[in-house]
């Protein structure tokens, strides 16, 4: 959704689903395992509001659909494009909402190619596309040309319409055995709906083209205009209550905290990485060194940027490649939190290879689980594994306070409930007290690798880790006043190096003297689901992002039953019964910050077609930091529109390019595969609510 939107969360809240016309659940099956997303659902279905449910299995969720359509595992993108196709000839789509809001009308570079499942740019040594003519054609100050009309051959739209051309229900049904009426009927059914919402979890991301299936669901809901609307949007179902504040605190290895790109070895200096990703990822960037570092980050050493290891691009090893790693012997110790990868990653055999090459493997859980046992799979001799493994029992989620983020960004904050037991403690306890232990063992040291351990900030308590002291240094603090940030606005407002914060996005969640993460305010005036008073949002209690895009030209709310927010010409100023989602509340609607219905975004549109550009970009480096190109845009990797591509072990033949079966970018870790002849059946699986934070 990041390329597509600006940002990867969940659109909207669990409350707003209320609001939906229909849902498309396709990759999710939310009555089992997201069984309060369904309460919602319910209430929606209560009005009259349908339920699609595209899966492989006839799920407890499906029992509850209008329609349900059984599809061949691995085969989303087929129907999706079809879907795609469908709209755009018999003109389904909202056509102010996707000249407006949308790239429909910028002009893509004539270089663009695409031939036989391959888009161009392709370099089939490294199996990478070099992004160059999946650009704009720009004007003589750097930015997008835009055609006059939709029917431009060079702009966005009419690259989509030919992409898709390919895409017919009966192609889409022979890839995915889902009838040709019935791909009508979800297509029909769907678009009538005003506005429709799209549910995916697991079922859609364990792919080897899931970003392009999420992809598709973005082009959907741009080209309907159901993005940025009460009841629209895409709901990605997280796995566990926590998922969404992992990855904000930087779960993925190429982000920092915040969704900041982490650096890589071509960025040796802070101007090299600003040069790279835009003044707008400045100010955040300093702000979270100087979190980090505190009163040792200053401008005189790039705030400490010396200290962050830097990534190297050509070796980004996806979570299984770990495991290859470490059977080579490239690690010699593992910490292992919470994640029970024996179990959660498909090849359980590589896992184990892996860990027997470790000198030592710790495990902290609140049981003792496959992964800590990993030496008595079958197969192996525990006399023969050098690994020692040591096992932290860890406390469950009502034995520790701290915060919690939902999928829909929603900071929660939680007390103990009852005191663990024994020698049982949290994880925060654990992780400062490993911490301080291994500063003490580099203290006094001048080697300049050990400066990140010794100047590193870090305060959280003398015994036991305050939880609200993290919480506080994610919300920031003004260095002028010296007092916690008070809102997102003063944080922007703040010239750089003033203020610091460990999660940019959570500026404004600990003002002083207060918690907003701890608000229990049910009120919800307008029915709508907002409760504005319960917890906090990131960013700024924003409910549903994307939210200019709920409004017309002159900045007034298109769904008359569904206001979220409006242009008050009376005070000129953005206002609403949510937060504001625009670049800046005192730009109107006739200004160029006040039509960016998709601020993170360098174009300030929803992005159909993911090309490569930065916004107020430079022709030659300047001197200083601030004349810089302003912000990135977020690249697919494997194409700038979605392609359908057989999953890796399909014995079926690309119907669509038999040159090219399997995306031609994805990892492959696993060096055994099965036959079909000998197993001629797709596994699936599944799990239950119950799987997760349950023992």
């Amino acid at each position: 959704m990041s390329p597509s939107f600006g940002r990867g969360a969940m659109t909207n809240s669990w409350q707003d689903m209320q609001n939906s016309e229909c849902f498309l659940i396709a990759g999710s099956n939310c009555a089992e395992c997201h069984p309060i997303a369904m309460k919602w659902v319910n209430r929606a279905r209560a009005k009259g509001a349908k339920v699609i449910v595209v899966d492989p299995r006839f799920t407890r969720t499906a029992s509850q659909a209008d329609i349900f359509a059984q599809i061949r595992p691995g085969t989303d993108i087929a129907y999706l494009g079809a879907m795609i196709n469908y709209y755009i000839e018999n003109k389904l789509y909202n056509e102010f909402y996707v000249m407006n809001f949308t790239n429909a009308l910028y002009k893509i570079s004539k270089d663009f190619k695409f031939n036989d499942g391959l888009f161009s740019g392709f370099n089939p040594e490294t199996r990478k596309y070099d992004y160059a003519s999946w650009a704009y054609q720009l004007d003589a100050e750097g930015k997008p040309v835009k055609a006059a009309s939709l029917n431009d051959p060079d702009c966005v739209f009419q690259k989509l319409k030919a992409h898709y051309s390919r895409y017919t229900f009966d192609v889409a049904s022979k890839i995915t055995g889902i009838p040709v009426a019935k791909i009508k009927q979800i297509a029909d059914t769907f678009a009538a709906a005003n506005p429709g919402n799209i549910f995916y979890a697991l079922g859609m991301t364990q792919h080897t083209t899931a970003t392009q299936g999420i992809r598709c669901y973005a082009i959907i809901q741009l080209l309907l205009g159901n993005t940025g609307k009460a009841g629209g949007g895409i709901q990605a179902l997280r796995g566990e209550p926590n998922v969404q504040g992992s990855t904000d605190m930087a779960n993925l290895n190429a982000n920092l905290p915040g969704y900041l790109p982490y650096p890589t070895n071509a960025e040796k200096t802070l101007q090299d990485y600003v040069m790279k990703n835009g003044s707008v990822q400045h100010k955040p960037l300093v702000a979270l060194l100087k979190a980090w570092f505190g009163k040792n980050a200053t401008a005189e050493n790039d705030y400490g940027y010396q200290w962050l290891p830097k990534n190297n691009p050509s070796n980004m090893p996806i979570q299984p490649q770990f495991f290859s790693k470490m059977e080579e012997g490239q690690f010699k110790l593992l910490l292992n939190w919470g994640s029970n990868s024996t179990v959660s990653i498909p090849d359980r055999k590589l896992v184990a290879r892996g860990l027997s090459k470790l000198e030592m493997l710790v495990v902290a859980d609140i049981f003792n689980t496959e992964t800590a046992q990993f030496w008595s799979e079958e197969g192996l001799d525990p006399a023969k594994i050098p690994t020692e493994v040591v096992f932290l029992p860890a406390a469950f989620v009502y034995e520790k306070a701290g915060s919690m983020t939902n999928s829909s960004r929603l900071i929660q904050w939680k007390e103990v409930a009852l005191k663990p037991l024994n020698d049982v403690h949290p994880d925060l306890d654990m992780l400062d007290h490993i911490f301080k232990k291994v500063r003490a063992l580099y203290a006094g040291s001048t080697d300049p690798k050990d400066e990140p351990i010794l100047k590193a900030n870090w305060d959280y308590g003398p015994h036991e880790a305050e939880p609200l002291k993290v919480l506080q240094e994610l919300g920031g603090y003004n260095d002028t006043t010296g007092k916690p940030i008070a809102s997102i606005g003063e944080y922007l407002a703040a010239p750089v190096g003033a203020v610091s914060t460990g999660c940019w996005i959570y500026t404004g969640v600990t003002p002083e003297g207060q918690n907003l993460a701890d608000r229990r305010g049910n009120d919800d005036p307008t029915g709508l689901g907002l409760n504005k008073d319960y917890a906090f949002a990131w960013p700024g209690n924003i409910r549903v992002l994307y939210n200019r895009a709920s409004c017309d030209a002159y900045g007034q709310p298109v769904d008359s039953r569904r206001k979220l927010i409006w242009w008050d010409p009376v005070q000129n100023l953005w206002v609403g019964n949510d937060g504001p989602d625009v670049a800046d509340k005192t730009k109107g609607p006739d200004t160029p910050e006040g039509k960016m219905a998709f601020r993170m975004n360098p174009e300030g549109v929803g992005r159909l077609f993911t090309a490569t550009y930065k916004s107020g970009a430079v022709s030659t480096p300047p001197e200083g930091i601030g004349a810089v190109p302003v912000r990135g845009a977020g690249m697919t990797v494997d194409g700038p529109m979605p392609e359908f591509y057989e999953p890796i072990e399909s014995p079926t033949a690309n119907l669509l390019h038999p040159e090219v079966q399997n995306n031609p970018c994805a990892k492959i870790v696993s060096k055994e595969f099965g036959k079909p002849d000998a197993y001629p059946y797709v596994l699936t699986t599944y799990g239950v609510v119950e799987h997760f934070c349950a023992g």
